[in-house]
């Protein structure tokens, strides 16, 4: 499968879409440590906020958005303003056939083009597909914190990698 893929900015009015991407990952996996369903109305305002000074993208196949990433504040604290975390979710139907290095691949370009410096990734494992995502698009394991999240009854380590941007 190798569809045509358009990548845009997200808007308030792609929240539905986002959530049907999202909720199973907080009800089946680790991936995210969100334990409960997010709704419309509350990512309508995660994807405000982020855009207020971070960007929101999302990846379309036949004018239907199957996956998105975006990036924002890594640390509050002043001194990282200049470090972000990204955060990418593809369709489970739509993961492995390049789709998520494509997106990423533009968030990528679009914090290095708003004068970011380095973009964090945090990774909860085992999760081997953002892993090799993450170290094709250039990132480098930086460090594991072990045992730092509790979901589904276990305890989960968390894998942190640092890309620098170009500019």
């Amino acid at each position: 499968m190798n569809p045509d893929i358009r990548i845009r900015t997200a808007s308030e009015a792609d929240a539905e879409a986002i959530v049907a991407i999202y909720n199973p990952y907080i009800l089946q996996s680790i991936i995210t440590f969100e334990t409960a369903s997010v709704e419309v109305p509350e990512m309508r305002e995660r994807i405000k906020g982020t855009l207020a000074k971070y960007d929101w993208m999302v990846a379309e196949v036949d004018s239907r958005i199957v996956a998105y990433a975006y990036y924002g504040s890594f640390r509050p604290r002043a001194a990282y303003n200049s470090t972000v975390e990204s955060t990418v979710y593809v369709d489970e139907q739509y993961a492995g056939i390049g789709i998520g290095k494509k997106l990423y691949a533009a968030l990528i370009q679009s914090a290095a083009g708003k004068g970011f410096r380095e973009m964090i990734g945090v990774i909860a494992l085992p999760n081997p597909a953002s892993l090799a995502l993450h170290r094709s698009l250039g990132f480098q394991e930086v460090g594991i914190l072990h045992g730092v999240g509790h979901k589904f009854s276990q305890y989960v380590d968390v894998a942190l990698w640092q890309k620098s941007l170009p500019g």
